[in-house]
């Protein structure tokens, strides 16, 4: 277990991407906290998009056995409701999501021309990297970029606070591959999309691909001052 934060800088220092978890539990006390706290992050018109399911225990073994099979009968997914990435992404942006890649497998020890190796790491996804916990972040299907922004603060808001409390984590957008057989597992409304998921739970510091520290670009890249 890591060092809680104890500031909103440490925080955000120490938050990231986790993708290799211990298997101790979460109190449900702590995740639930959390998530209401949370719920005071930024939100246009106070429309609170956010909608999610969390997922533990013997729920979650059973979800990790479906999604077992599932990812062997269908490796490349489902026909997914929204494209994570832009189809055609120029430079930088390309160049970003390239680097952190080859950073990631470099640290694992896998070639790039090991396409079933890459193929079958990428599958932890699915089992949630050990992770104890799932949460599931879904949006009424009326809501707009506006509102999927909203998301995102408050998921970020979540990642900062289980760093306040110990606790890791990992949004996994590449849920999106998989939402019907998420949407058979939880049976939400149809009027909501899945957004995310997010595996949470302590850090196994052990794990090698834990090491990865991504890269960011530096200030004077994205950023004019005006005035200042």
């Amino acid at each position: 277990m890591r060092n809680p934060a104890t500031t909103v800088s440490e925080a955000v220092d120490t938050r990231l991407s986790t993708r290799g978890f211990t298997d101790q539990s979460v109190d449900g006390t702590v995740i639930r906290r959390v998530l209401e706290q949370a719920a005071r992050s930024p939100s246009g018109g106070n429309l609170q998009p956010w909608q999610l399911y969390v997922v533990g225990g013997n729920e979650l073994r059973s979800f990790k056995e479906i999604m077992a099979t599932r990812v062997k009968e269908a490796p490349t997914g489902e026909d997914p409701e929204y494209s994570v990435y832009p189809p055609k992404l120029k430079s930088p942006y390309r160049d970003y999501r390239f680097q952190v890649g080859e950073d990631m497998y470099g640290l694992l020890g896998i070639p790039r021309d090991d396409k079933a190796a890459r193929l079958g790491w990428f599958a932890r996804n699915y089992q949630f990297f050990n992770a104890p916990l799932a949460l599931f972040c879904y949006v009424d299907r009326q809501m707009g970029p506006p509102q999927w922004s909203d998301l995102g603060m408050y998921l970020q808001t979540v990642m900062l606070l289980l760093r306040e409390e110990g606790l890791d984590s990992c949004a996994q957008e590449c849920w999106s591959l998989y939402h019907q057989t998420l949407k058979e597992f939880l049976e939400p409304p149809e009027d909501l999309m899945l957004f995310t998921g997010m595996s949470i739970g302590y850090m196994d510091e052990e794990d090698p691909v834990n090491q990865l520290r991504t890269r960011r670009a530096a200030l004077e890249d994205f950023a004019t001052f005006r005035g200042i």
